[in-house]
């Protein structure tokens, strides 16, 4: 008769250094990665947090591990935001402030805006909370456009897209003027109305010549070989 096996014994909950240093490494890379993006190692992540690489390594085995540990709860965030303008009486409102509030989240955070826009890390439980927002992404889209506020051909793989072209922004001012993204965001928005109406107060001042310059003359091009 065969033997049964004895049920596995509970997972032992950190050590109260342990957990101490996971945290201290979960909120060094939300920094690290929040300036460098996803291209940071987590050697980096180590010297910022003070610790050996090996503790590192101990707690997550890999950058993905630790991208997933790190951004999983962000995802979350940005579905309670969509559950959140789905309650909201006015459809258009309801969308373009989930715009808002999800264009916030990535202005201040590159690597967020990277694991947001790929597909390279975060294979399961990053991919799984990006499911879970999509039909309430689906269901603000076609709410404003059922109310005759957002225009007929937008569709939500282009919020994607609107994103990415924020990003771009982000990236070639932040040095210059960081919130110059608003303005941009504000204009989008006015060309999403399926009906023309009065334009919105942009939120934001443009770059002047000099600006515009600085901001040429800062931006980083890819290495040519």
């Amino acid at each position: 008769m065969a033997r049964e096996l004895a049920p596995a014994a509970p997972a032992r909950p950190l050590r109260r250094d342990a957990e101490l240093n996971r945290q201290r490494i979960i909120a060094a890379a939300h920094t690290v990665f929040g300036k460098r993006g996803l291209e940071a190692t987590l050697d980096d992540v180590a010297h910022h947090a003070g610790v050996g690489v090996g503790t590192v390594y101990r707690r997550f085995p890999s950058k993905e591990h630790l991208v997933e540990a790190m951004f999983v709860d962000q995802f979350e965030t940005i579905r309670e935001f969509a559950e959140e303008a789905l309650r909201a009486e006015d459809p258009w409102e309801g969308f373009a402030g989930f715009t808002w509030r999800a264009a916030e989240l990535h202005a201040g955070d590159r690597g967020l805006r990277e694991v947001m826009l790929s597909n390279v890390f975060g294979q399961e439980r990053v991919a799984e909370a990006k499911s879970r927002m999509v039909p309430l992404i689906t269901q603000l889209v076609e709410r404003a456009q059922a109310a005759g506020a957002l225009r007929a051909d937008f569709v939500p793989t282009d919020i994607p897209l609107l994103h990415q072209m924020l990003g771009s922004v982000i990236e070639f001012t932040h040095g210059i003027q960081p919130d110059l993204w608003r303005r941009c965001l504000a204009m989008l928005l006015d060309g999403l109305r399926a009906e023309p109406g009065c334009a919105t107060a942009l939120p934001h001042p443009p770059l002047d010549v000099e600006a515009l310059d600085e901001a040429m003359c800062s931006f980083r091009l890819p290495k040519l070989r």
